[in-house]
């Protein structure tokens, strides 16, 4: 499972052959001007929730590619409405796709597409896929349930926000890490812009003092998981 960051929450998952798109805001985002939005590849996108910061790019890949948008029901049902292939999922459920399975599991936060229509509410996805186990808490608040997850799956790697403000923080997301029984975190949702700009440095340095990895990629970098 190798993981590349495209910047705020946009992630490329690439499983065997199969390409996987999370959260795809990048034409909106300065920071991500060095990214080739028509160069991605992706069989799948999914959306944990309708902010613009988290769909600003959906259509024009799924137009590109054909991919199946997979997300809340609402979410997929906005997009199918508009033509494009979507596979509806709600809280709890899960579903085996062909690259693996996926679990759509809470989040914390808000839901609504930019002109104020409702999206749904807010999750997560929990992906297997032969050993390996992801999970991606959307933007999210620190929650209980997450204690669920750790109970209930063996993570390989957890995709936190960090950068505070609209979602969980450092401090929060350290001790998300005990609740999900998971010592190795991907930063994302931090310095995009003012609001989520945070201290690399010191962050880094906070996980390292409780004997965790905090990774923080540049945008465009990958990771193996």
């Amino acid at each position: 499972m190798k993981i590349t960051f495209y910047g705020h929450a946009c992630l490329g998952i690439e499983i065997k052959d199969v390409h996987i798109l999370v959260d795809p805001f990048i034409s909106g985002n300065e920071k991500a001007s060095n990214v080739d939005i028509d160069g991605i590849k992706a069989d799948y996108i999914l959306i944990t929730h309708a902010h613009q910061d988290h769909i600003l790019d959906v259509e024009r890949i799924a137009k590109r590619t054909d991919a199946v948008i997979v997300s809340n029901y609402e979410i997929v049902v906005h997009y199918q409405n508009l033509g494009f292939k979507g596979h509806p999922m709600n809280h709890g459920g899960s579903w085996d796709f062909d690259f693996g399975k996926v679990k759509y599991v809470n989040a914390v936060h808000t839901s609504s597409f930019p002109d104020g229509k409702y999206g749904g509410q807010p999750g997560g996805f929990v992906i297997q896929a032969g050993k390996k186990t992801l999970y991606i808490a959307g933007d999210t608040a620190l929650h209980y349930d997450m204690k669920i997850l750790g109970q209930n799956y063996d993570l390989d790697l957890a995709v936190l926000p960090i950068g505070d403000n609209f979602t969980m923080g450092v401090e929060d997301a350290i001790i998300a890490t005990r609740f999900l029984k998971c010592d190795r975190v991907l930063g994302y949702h931090y310095d995009t812009f003012g609001y989520i700009e945070i201290d690399k440095v010191k962050a880094k340095a906070k996980f390292d003092s409780k004997l965790k990895t905090l990774k923080l990629l540049d945008i465009g970098g990958s990771m193996e998981v």
